[in-house]
């Protein structure tokens, strides 16, 4: 999570969002960095609904499917992580033919009744490729006949300040009343940050130590820097458990993490295995949330499977921060 300082820290102060499948809040956290108020939440997990709370002071409302955009607030800015199964290359890809590929509708319907100035949808990077480009060019259509001028890319946490390999696609749609017809991303920072700038230490981390006979590391583990002695901004792999399959593939700590998963096998299930200070180990929930961006201070989910999903399903905030930086300072939203 990055500082917002002037003139951005409070950009935002006189708009109000709300967050559609809001999950465990990281939404919420980019928006209100800079000043913008959350007047309504959605999220049917129980145990998201329940983190949200503990670190936003208000309970998701639950399935948005059962609730009436009429019911909904006003709000000038609408975000939503919609559900990515649908469109994933790890699922079935079944798109809009699956039932969560059609919640995208829920959030159609509800911004074609409010109107807000900004969207800002999240969604895995494959969804741009889906039924060879169809779902995307249905979602732009469709958000075109609702009145929205919407521009997206891929873009990937690892280049704006987070150690987490995690391409995702970002979709901002501007109100056409505002008459946005060119919008640029952001370029990324670049930053040269590694995986173990955020590690906890090895006393907090015994518990996560992976100790088995069936490792294999590359007999040369130096890690190679470019020219201007940088390391590299994705992971390192350096090794193998078992047979080096999903959950079994062993990266260095001065690169960066794999992708957060939700799901997934193998000894190291959803974070993967890392070689810290010479022990190989899954990483702690907290070395999650800071992979997320979401600040030290956040209240996790007590239990580590729950914690581990979560931090899974999450977008990054620093991504977030940046995209609407980039909206600020061309003057889009006043």
């Amino acid at each position: 999570m990055i500082e917002i300082k002037e003139p951005y820290k409070n950009k935002l102060s006189k708009k109000k969002f709300i967050d559609l499948f809001a999950g465990i809040g990281g939404f919420h956290t980019a928006f209100s960095s800079f000043g913008a108020r959350c007047i309504f939440s959605s999220e049917w997990d129980k145990h998201a609904q329940q983190v949200y709370e503990e670190n936003f002071f208000e309970k998701p409302a639950g399935d948005i499917t059962q609730i009436s955009e009429k019911l909904i607030p006003r709000h000038n800015i609408l975000c939503a992580g919609f559900p990515c199964q649908a469109f994933s290359i790890s699922g079935k890809q079944k798109g809009f033919n699956d039932t969560r590929g059609t919640l995208f509708f829920d959030v159609v319907r509800i911004a074609k009744h409010h109107q807000p100035e900004l969207l800002v949808l999240e969604n895995v990077k494959n969804l741009g490729n889906h039924d060879n480009g169809k779902t995307l060019k249905v979602i732009l259509e469709t958000l075109d006949k609702i009145g929205y001028d919407a521009f997206y890319k891929v873009l990937n946490a690892a280049h704006f300040g987070v150690p987490q390999k995690r391409e995702r696609i970002y979709i901002v749609g501007f109100n056409k009343n505002l008459k946005v017809k060119n919008f640029e991303f952001p370029n990324p920072p670049m930053t040269a940050v590694k995986l173990k700038d955020v590690l906890l230490s090895d006393e907090e981390t015994e518990q996560y130590i992976i100790d088995r006979e069936d490792v294999y590391l590359k007999e040369k583990l130096q890690v190679e820097r470019d020219i201007f002695g940088r390391y590299p901004l994705k992971p390192i792999r350096v090794g193998t458990v078992n047979k080096g399959g999903q959950g079994e593939r062993i990266y260095h700590e001065d690169g960066h993490a794999i992708t957060l998963s939700a799901y997934g096998g193998g000894v190291g299930a959803k974070t993967g295995l890392y070689l810290v200070n010479d022990r190989i180990r899954k990483l702690a929930p907290r070395e999650c949330c800071h992979l997320t961006g979401l600040p030290d201070t956040f209240r996790m989910h007590s239990s580590k499977t729950q914690a581990y999903k979560q931090f899974g399903n999450s977008v990054v905030v620093d991504v977030l921060q940046h995209i609407i930086l980039g909206i600020l300072k061309k003057g889009i939203i006043a």
